[in-house]
């Protein structure tokens, strides 16, 4: 992070003491040109006719999009900003906000909304503070996710198994999945995930523990409770319940699960777009461990520095903003829109599908940790952990590694 900070830092007085014109770039037919960034290429129709819209009202404005996927996303974004190449408006994540916002490439929003009188009472309270940082508003609440159980209902009819219900906990997920397995078919009862949100932070959550201390200053990881839910999760795939790590590396575990080689999987809302149009799939609430628990996230539009349109980018993020623009995301079930009062159109945009899950979920739901460091924590999981998941380290020793690793990632200044 300090890397990160001192190199933006450089970038910023590097970019004032050349003098940058701020002549706004157009394109032939005269409109300005604003690049949008964004990870999830299931959203692409929901926000294209967004722009639709945003084009009625704006005709001098034209908005580019830049898809990265979600794996490639925030590195791209660290050479573009310290490359002053940051698309004009572009998707923030709670865990990151804090890093990009330090790290001065991203546009306070607070002169804006005072000027134009922007309501964000029209968004909760907890998606306002999360992108706060150091009493500034960074972003604007796009949506917000928990996790829910999504199976295939074909699997549990042919296996004679009751669907999955507000009554299930771990034990009885592991005893469907190893009735659902069908080694001769391919098909696996369960995939054991190495997520965090979606993953092994629910059920560190339902299991007692925590990820991140309430000072920020140490990680739960090697604690009994994370260390006794991350072995809940592997044990699916040493089980052979689940499928290896490698080979949800070769396949998507989405398309598996669309396939019919899946039984069981926890994902988020952000997977109706994909999945509504199956009519062997629907989801239902986490099984409970010691507890209910969920992750809960939302993201955030936000404007870099660096545009040389910051006009023509406040006036798009406020229309992405809008209730508009909300009822267009909830109308194609597309995500949960952040806009207060526009959830219910998109409970009732896929009637195939028990969307209520994820509302329900958010009354017990746990905020993914936002700190500082977040981002170089969540690498740090991923490159540790999967040793786990392989096979190749126990819980123990990856946890305690973690653990170590974490606490000088929380603390380093």
């Amino acid at each position: 992070m300090k890397k990160l900070f001192l190199g933006l830092t450089m970038f910023i007085l590097i970019f004032v003491m050349a003098g940058c014109s701020g002549e706004k770039a157009s394109t032939k037919d005269g409109k300005i040109e604003i690049r949008y960034g964004l990870w999830d290429k299931n959203q692409v129709p929901a926000i294209e006719e967004i722009i639709k819209k945003f084009n009625e009202k704006n005709p001098n404005i034209k908005v580019k999009l830049e898809l990265t996927p979600y794996k490639q996303y925030f590195q791209k974004l660290e050479t573009a900003a310290t490359g002053g190449a940051l698309p004009d408006v572009l998707w923030m994540n709670g865990p990151h906000i804090a890093q990009y916002a330090m790290g001065k490439v991203l546009q306070p929003l607070d002169d804006f909304i005072k000027k134009d009188q922007f309501d964000m009472n029209n968004y909760p309270e907890s998606l306002v503070n999360l992108y706060t940082v150091e009493d500034k508003i960074y972003g604007v609440p796009k949506d917000f996710d928990t996790t829910g159980l999504w199976y295939n209902k074909k699997l549990f009819d042919e296996a004679g198994i009751p669907y999955p219900d507000e009554t299930w906990d771990w034990n009885m997920l592991k005893e469907a999945a190893k009735k659902l397995t069908n080694k001769d078919k391919g098909i696996y009862g369960f995939a054991a995930l190495m997520g965090n949100q979606g993953g092994y932070y629910d059920l560190i959550w339902q299991n007692g523990g925590y990820v991140v201390s309430d000072d920020n200053q140490s990680v739960g990881f090697s604690e009994p409770e994370a260390v006794e839910a991350i072995k809940y999760n592997i044990s699916f795939i040493e089980e052979g319940l689940s499928p290896t790590p490698a080979q949800m590396e070769e396949t998507k575990p989405s398309d598996m699960m669309i396939s019919g080689k899946i039984a069981m999987m926890f994902d988020g809302p952000w997977m109706v777009p994909e999945y509504k149009t199956n009519q062997d799939l629907d989801v239902a609430v986490l099984p409970q461990g010691k507890e209910r628990a969920v992750s809960i996230h939302g993201l955030g539009n936000v404007i870099a520095k660096n545009s040389k349109h910051q006009k023509e980018a406040w006036e798009f993020v406020k229309f992405l903003g809008s209730k508009e623009a909300a009822e267009i995301f909830a109308e194609t079930g597309t995500v949960i829109p952040a806009f207060n009062g526009t959830q219910d159109a998109w409970l009732k945009s896929v009637d195939t599908l028990n969307l209520q899950a994820f509302i329900d979920g958010s009354e017990y739901a746990h905020p993914l940790p936002s700190v500082e460091n977040t981002g170089a924590l969540w690498d740090a999981e991923t490159k540790i952990l999967k040793n786990a998941w392989s096979g190749d380290e126990s819980v123990e020793d990856a946890t305690k590694k973690l653990t170590e690793e974490g606490n000088k990632i929380l603390n380093k200044k």
